[in-house]
């Protein structure tokens, strides 16, 4: 079974929210004090090409707007 955040349920709550904290962690581990941006790719027009969740924690430099 593919690995959606569409797929996800609300007994999935807390998993996410330990992924979301462990960013911080990882973040503040390597230095990201000024900000970072956290990506998390869903599906084909998200272009998700590995089928389990994961985050992508982007920093070290100016972000822009819009992104992609």
């Amino acid at each position: 079974m593919d690995a959606l955040i569409l797929q996800a349920e609300e007994k999935h709550c807390e998993i996410l929210g330990k992924l979301l904290y462990t960013a911080k962690l990882v973040a503040k581990q390597e230095g990201l004090d000024d900000g970072f941006r956290v990506v998390i790719n869903d599906g084909p027009s998200g272009c998700q090409s590995v089928y389990h969740i994961h985050i992508h924690l982007i920093g070290g430099r100016q972000m822009n707007w819009p992104p992609g």
